[in-house]
C-alpha cells in the first residue's frame, strides 16, 4: 500500500499515518488502530441526504428546514449553504462549520447542492 492511500488519523484527523505490522499509527498524536477496523468503518459509513443522494466528505449541502441551535437563541435558516462537510459515525452524521460555529447535523435536514 502506498502512503497516498493511507487513511487519516481518526483521533486528530492528520494525514501523518504509517503502517506498523497490522496497525496504522499516527506520527502526530501516536494513536494506533487496526487496519481491519478501518475497512469495516469505511464500508458501513453510508450517509444519504433528504433526497436519497449519497454524501461524501467535502460536499456542499443546503439546509431544507430552519434548525434551532440547542443552547442558544440562534436559528440556522432554510437555504443556508454549508461547504466542506465531513462525515462522522453516530446519530448526527455530518460535521461542519456554520455561521453559528462548528456543528453536528443530521443528514435528513440537508440536501446536496
Amino acid at each position: 500500500m502506498s502512503t497516498d492511500n493511507l487513511p487519516k488519523c481518526p483521533a486528530c484527523q492528520e494525514d501523518m499515518t504509517y503502517l506498523d505490522g497490522v496497525n496504522y499509527v499516527c506520527a502526530q498524536c501516536g494513536h494506533e488502530w487496526s487496519m481491519a477496523t478501518t475497512a469495516e468503518e469505511e464500508a458501513e459509513l453510508i450517509v444519504k441526504d433528504a433526497n436519497g443522494n449519497l454524501l461524501a466528505d467535502g460536499d456542499t449541502v443546503t439546509l431544507i428546514k430552519d434548525l434551532k441551535v440547542k443552547g442558544s437563541s440562534t436559528t440556522l435558516k432554510v437555504g443556508t449553504k454549508i461547504k466542506g462537510i465531513r462525515l462522522v459515525s453516530g446519530d448526527h452524521e455530518v460535521d461542519c462549520k456554520t455561521e453559528a460555529g462548528n456543528m453536528l447535523l443530521k443528514a435528513c435536514f440537508l440536501k446536496k447542492a
